[in-house]
């Protein structure tokens, strides 16, 4: 598998890259989530634009989004539509959607950028495309808040987001038994073995957390931690995180 470079960092090698999401309606409360993120162990920041009222208003986003960028310093930038399909905060209509993705990519202020892979295969495609041109790496994700399927729709999944041409494909979903989460585990592994780009995976909820410290082991490239309010199911605060990681693999 080759690893995903961004700004110096190895994204699938040793162990997980911890992610933390950021939110905030307004510049302000961004600024501040920003703010206790610089101190603690994120190697990667995620700007959830979802959450951002004045979203689809270009010059406000882009004028944040730079804002946000110089805050972070050499911290790189992920940013994140969510659309309320996938648990998000609010709806997006496909050009709604293709806009925000491509006036960030055009501002070379994101390092990478999530597209919803149940966009469509031509959606993505042609996104991640225009990403690339531009520079910057994507994640094409799927997230179920319900249930897990069975390992063969997962590694299917995975399979398709690379296959469409994702520098990362990403996979959350929800265990209702600790054989869901054994079932996320073996498609992590199988499909970590076999693709040529990293892939991201997380059982959500509690039940779930286990796979968020798993990640050398089965083969997730990163895991997503908490600074104040949490973006997902299950998330580990990100210091209690970085410290459980280092213990499970003091070399990696």
């Amino acid at each position: 598998m080759e690893p995903v470079i961004v700004r110096g960092l190895s994204i699938g090698t040793g162990r997980p890259k911890i992610v933390v999401p950021v939110m905030g309606a307004d510049p302000a409360e961004l600024l501040q989530a920003a703010e206790a993120v610089r101190h603690s162990p994120a190697q990667i920041v995620e700007w959830r634009l979802d959450g951002f009222e004045r979203v689809f208003d270009k010059s406000a986003l882009l004028e944040s989004a730079a804002a946000l960028s110089a805050a972070l310093g050499d911290l790189p930038l992920l940013v994140t539509f969510r659309t309320d399909r996938e648990g998000g905060e609010r709806a997006a209509s496909e050009s709604e959607y293709a806009a925000l993705i491509e006036t960030l990519a055009d501002s070379g202020l994101a390092d990478l950028i999530d597209i919803e892979l149940f966009t469509g295969e031509d959606f993505v495609r042609r996104e991640i495309e225009f990403c690339h041109s531009r520079g910057v790496k994507v994640i094409v994700s799927s997230h179920e808040f319900h249930a897990t399927p069975p390992k063969e729709e997962l590694t299917a999944r995975l399979e398709k987001m690379e296959r469409l041409g994702a520098d990362l494909a990403k996979l959350a979903v929800m265990p209702q038994s600790p054989e869901d989460v054994l079932t996320l585990l073996a498609a992590t592994r199988e499909a970590s073995a076999h693709a040529a780009r990293p892939v991201v995976t997380m059982s959500m909820g509690r039940l779930g957390a286990v796979s968020r410290l798993s990640g050398e082991v089965f083969g997730s490239a990163l895991t997503f931690g908490a600074v104040g309010r949490s973006s997902a199911p299950g998330q580990v605060e990100a210091g209690a995180l970085a410290q459980m990681l280092l213990l499970l693999s003091p070399e990696g």
